[in-house]
């Protein structure tokens, strides 16, 4: 059994970064970056928010949000 509480939530939302530039596809001045999960795993993206244009895509952290417990223990000598 888990120890702890269900989301209430159902869905999850991600408020993007508001970033200065033009798309380069339809010219609006409304670039925004955030981190979305996709084919391959985590990516943090820059696109249009008028017409979804991808302008960057980069990997993002392996687990996205969730941070492993283990890289920051440690070892007993």
């Amino acid at each position: 059994m888990h120890s702890f509480p269900r989301p209430q939530n159902t869905h999850l939302h991600v408020t993007p970064r508001p970033v200065d530039g033009d798309c380069p596809e339809c010219g609006a001045a409304e670039l925004a970056e955030y981190r979305v999960l996709s084919e391959g795993g985590w990516w943090e993206v820059r696109k249009c928010r008028a017409c979804l244009a991808s302008v960057e895509r980069r990997p993002g952290p392996p687990f996205g949000a969730y941070a492993p417990l283990g890289p920051t223990v440690a070892a007993r000598s």
